[in-house]
Parts: C-alpha cells; sequence; structure tokens
C-alpha cells in the first residue's frame, strides 16, 4: 500500500510538473496572440518575420487526419487479430504469433516513418493503387501510423476477450449458437469494456505520436482537406522547430508550449474519455 501510495503520489507530481513546464512559456504566448485567434485562426506562419499568424487550426486537421486514418487501419486489423488470437488460434499458434505481434510495437517510430517515405508513398499508393499522391501525403502517414498502433488494440483487446470465463461461452454453445455468433453476441460484449480502452489508448497515442508524422505527413501547415493532402500535424511541427535555433523568451519560441499544452490538453480528455468507459462498461465477474 506505501508503494501503490508513494507511486501515485509521484506521477501527480510528474503531472504536475510537466503542465507547469507548458503553462508558464504558453502564458506568455497567449499575451501576445488571444485564445481564439490560436485556436480558430487558419493560417500558421510563426517564422516569417511580418508575415506572423499563429492560427492553430492547419496543424490540428493534419493531426486529425493522420490520427483518423490510423484508426482506420488500426481498429479492423486490431480487433480481427485479437478475435484470432482469443477464441480461434490453438495454443501453439497463439504462443507464436502474439510475440511476433507486439514486435511491432517496438520498433523505432523513425523507421515507420522511413517507411512510409520509401515503401508505402510511392510504391502502394503511387503505383499499387495508382492515387495521385506526392512524397507527403497524411494518407501514407496515417497508414504507417494505424500499422504501428496495431499491437495497442490487438494485444489489450485480446486480453480483454480472454479474460471472459469459459462458462459464458459453454453457456452459448449449450443453447445452440456457433463459434462467431457466441464470439460476437457474447465474447465481445463481455469484453467491451477492455476493448474501448484500447482503442482510446491507441487513439492517445496516435494523436501524440511524432516521427511517423513528422517524416511523412509533411513539413508546411495547411489546411488539410483530404487524405491525398500533404501537412503539418502539432507533434510534427514540435519536432521541427524544436532544433535549438529559437531564442528562449520569443514569441516563436513560445509557440512550442502553446501548441504541446493543447496537444497535452487534448491527450488528457482522450484518456478521460477512456477511463470513463472503463468504470462505465466495466464487467465483473
Amino acid at each position: 500500500m506505501v508503494v501503490l501510495a508513494g507511486a501515485s503520489l509521484l506521477s501527480v507530481l510528474v503531472t504536475v510538473g510537466i503542465v507547469l513546464s507548458l503553462l508558464l512559456p504558453a502564458l506568455s504566448f497567449f499575451r501576445e496572440v488571444s485564445v481564439s485567434e490560436f485556436l480558430f485562426g487558419t493560417r500558421w506562419t510563426p517564422r516569417f518575420t511580418g508575415q506572423e499568424s499563429y492560427g492553430v487550426l492547419p496543424l490540428i486537421t493534419g493531426t486529425a487526419w493522420t490520427t483518423f486514418i490510423g484508426l482506420l487501419v488500426a481498429i479492423p486489423f486490431g480487433l480481427g487479430a485479437a478475435v484470432y488470437l482469443a477464441e480461434y488460434a490453438p495454443w501453439r499458434v497463439r504462443k507464436v504469433l502474439k510475440p511476433v505481434l507486439e514486435v511491432l510495437a517496438g520498433i523505432p517510430s523513425v523507421v515507420y516513418g522511413f517507411f512510409a517515405l520509401t515503401f508505402v508513398a510511392p510504391f502502394v499508393l503511387d503505383d499499387l493503387l495508382g492515387l495521385d499522391v506526392g512524397t507527403f501525403s497524411v494518407l501514407s502517414a496515417g497508414i504507417v501510423l494505424g500499422i504501428m498502433i496495431i499491437p495497442t488494440v490487438a494485444s489489450l483487446s485480446e486480453d480483454a476477450m480472454s479474460a471472459v470465463p469459459d462458462s459464458l461461452r459453454q453457456g452459448s454453445f449449450a443453447l445452440g449458437a456457433n463459434k462467431m455468433r457466441t464470439t460476437l453476441r457474447v465474447v465481445f460484449p463481455a469484453a467491451v469494456s477492455g476493448i474501448a480502452a484500447s482503442i482510446v489508448l491507441a487513439l492517445s497515442r496516435a494523436v501524440g505520436e511524432t516521427m511517423i508524422v513528422a517524416l511523412a505527413a509533411g513539413t508546411q501547415a495547411r489546411m488539410v482537406g483530404g487524405p491525398t493532402e500533404f501537412g503539418q500535424t502539432m507533434t510534427g511541427f514540435i519536432a521541427q522547430t524544436a532544433t535549438g535555433e529559437s531564442t528562449p523568451g520569443t514569441l516563436s519560441y513560445n509557440t512550442l508550449f502553446a501548441v504541446g499544452l493543447l496537444l497535452f490538453a487534448i491527450t488528457f480528455v482522450i484518456n478521460m474519455i477512456s477511463i470513463r468507459l472503463v468504470r462505465k462498461f466495466r464487467e465483473a465477474y
């Protein structure tokens, strides 16, 4: 109990420290730029002297597109892998496939970024699918981002489905249901809290991913209107700008903390939603 209390206190202190480290420079930024201009402006050009504009919507649209595409890839493949591993795979196959799947989570994200640049964009999208995309696009970044978060969805969902008691499955079989109906009508609803938590956790990770979107999505902040367009994300802007060239205390330097604070707020809200979903749909057996 003492260890748990100490760990909880440490996590609270770390969270407070992170918020303060972002908040103080961000407040300096918002003394010169209004919150409404920052949140609802459609031009983001913080580096050009005499033409500065601090509307963060272009970065938000880039982030939204890459995250949305990533979830479109990760959710069906991740849940499909979880269903197979939990309900259909023999024990020996499951023992091999699950560690192999989780290896994807250990690959550095910069490797995924180069994979998007050198394989997905020029070969899969241009040559195989015939899509008119350039080297950079939110589509290629989102696809590879989805591949990266598949293990998060698959592993956590499989754990939740495996935790469902066999008595529920046996009762379904006794009533005449086949394997697929039992999986979809009994096991899946019983594990929905863990599945929902895995999806929201994957969403949080997708929003905060840096290297894939910094390399593959593009470096020009613009309003992204479609998946084949290029654009910059919030994390991509932070990675590109935090190079040591900005002078501490200047407005351009403080933009990093304003965007970082917004990113922290978004991920915090996502995690709070995850906690509420888990508590709402949790089943006790």
